[in-house]
């Protein structure tokens, strides 16, 4: 089978062929090896490829599959991990300079559960330094680059781990999300993109940007796949004190259930300040939500804008905490827009941090209230498609002049502050070939809930037109 075929299966084709013997683990890991060595020059979605550690892995993958022992839907399936995620004896820098020889002695979690269940590593994805950026463009590894237009942003901080799944570099990939870095690059690269409820997933050996506030998740082609995903990494780990005993269903299992009589709500203080291509695909999505016989009104969070605030004063605060002994020894180590947050870390009073993190009970208690007649929340996923990498801080929207940090992280934000879970899923391309998405926002521990919603649109949206050759 060519190459470049087998890059195009998603996460749930391959299972059923790897499985069935029908494709090897071994030609597949080359075929994404080759697809890398061609195109990631290009993209920079790797900060370090491990040609010799998944070429051993897919070895033992095959054995495996051959005598019967197979371990499951990603068994023999290349994967690349956030480069923040902790690989044993494998470079680890979290997109710095600080760390570009770190070397872990353990694997995270989400890391030894991926491997339990037989994925291969491809490498390490490039981000924003230290996840602490919505754009990707990276001072130490290079500027990871979108697939659509490869002048502009894939979105942050898992900018590689979004990039990489649209540039066909890797299956499926993890991401993780303090303010929407896997739901920001989700939407502007046309992925899909999964935070869970808070502590659903472990975080142990993943490094912390915000320790209150930090989720770890699946980015991947489709809502099938992040599900998939979700089933390999979410559970329990007695090495995280954090993550939750809620019970782990199999999130796959309502993907084929209709959607009909459903009651989604779109939030009013999230569904304005909208570019015109964006306004008109989040309109259309919801559309086709009620052409499945969902029922879509609008809904009111009044303190959705605090809670975006409050995230921002609470991740100040905890990242220089984290950072504070590097910031005073090597400052200039950090990118010029890293060390300028963190700097404002410095001058976060500790009353400020105890009013914001008291003021999320009151945003999730809004949300609850709201969601205790409706089965889910919508917002779109970004207000504008991806703006060019030398686009500066300011940018033209909706008629408007608006700073690109707080337009590009006002829709995502929140559910980070509440702990909800929360899908990007793309709605389409903008006339000028850009992806565009919506948001998909449940109760606590319900991501069956939102998958299936998404699972739902995305069967009746259709496929969507792939990036141009890269």
């Amino acid at each position: 089978m060519p190459y470049s075929e087998l890059l195009e299966f998603d996460v749930a084709a391959l299972a059923d062929k790897l499985r069935g013997r029908e494709i090897s683990p071994v030609e597949l890991t080359e075929a994404y090896l080759a697809r890398i060595e061609e195109v990631d020059s290009k993209i920079r979605a790797y900060i370090t490829v491990t040609p010799e550690v998944a070429r051993k892995a897919a070895k033992k993958a095959e054995a495996e599959i051959a005598s019967g022992k197979w371990r499951g839907p990603f068994h023999g399936v290349p994967i690349g991990l956030k480069d923040l995620v902790y690989t044993k004896g494998i470079v680890t820098t979290g997109g710095s300079k600080i760390l570009k020889e770190f070397r872990p002695a353990y694997d995270a979690t989400v890391w030894k559960r991926l491997q339990r269940a037989g994925a291969v590593l491809l490498g390490k994805l490039n981000l924003h330094e230290f996840a602490y950026g919505v754009t990707s463009t990276n001072p130490h590894h290079g500027a990871v680059r979108n697939p659509y237009d490869l002048e502009r942003i894939p979105g942050g901080s898992s900018g590689g781990s979004a990039a990489a799944i649209v540039a066909r570099t890797a299956a499926a990939t993890i991401g993780t999300d303090t303010g929407g870095s896997i739901r920001i690059p989700a939407a502007l690269c046309g992925c899909v993109g999964m935070k869970p409820t808070f502590s659903r997933v472990s975080r142990y050996g993943v490094i912390p940007l915000a320790h209150t506030l930090d989720h770890v998740g699946p980015i991947t082609r489709t809502v099938r796949d992040a599900a998939l995903m979700l089933n390999v990494i979410a559970g329990h780990d007695r090495d995280d004190s954090t993550s939750s005993r809620e019970r782990v269903a199999d999130f796959t299992a309502n993907l084929d259930k209709p959607i009909s009589g459903m009651r989604l709500g779109v939030i009013r203080e999230l569904n304005d300040g909208l570019s015109d291509d964006a306004r008109n695909s989040f309109d259309a999505a919801l559309a086709t939500l009620r052409s499945l016989g969902a029922m879509v009104d609008e809904v009111s969070i009044p303190s959705i804008p605090l809670a975006a605030i409050a995230n921002g004063i609470i991740t100040f605060a905890e990242a220089f905490e984290y950072h504070e002994d590097w910031m005073r020894e090597r400052p200039h180590d950090y990118g010029d827009d890293v060390r300028r947050v963190l700097e404002y870390g410095m001058l976060t009073s500790g009353s400020n941090y105890v009013r914001a993190q008291r003021s999320r009970a009151r945003t999730l208690a809004e949300a609850k209230a709201v969601l205790a007649d409706h089965d889910a929340l919508f917002a779109p996923g970004s207000a504008i498609v991806a703006p060019k990498i030398d686009a500066g801080a300011m940018l033209e929207t909706a008629g408007e002049r608006v700073d690109l940090v707080s337009t590009i992280l006002r829709f995502t934000q929140s559910f980070d502050a509440t702990g909800q879970p929360a899908l990007a899923i793309p709605t389409g391309l903008s006339p000028g070939g850009l992806p565009l998405a919506m948001q998909i926002v449940g109760k606590l521990f319900d991501e069956l809930t939102v998958l299936r919603i998404g699972a739902a649109y995305e069967l009746a949206r259709g496929p969507l037109p792939a990036p141009p050759t890269i």
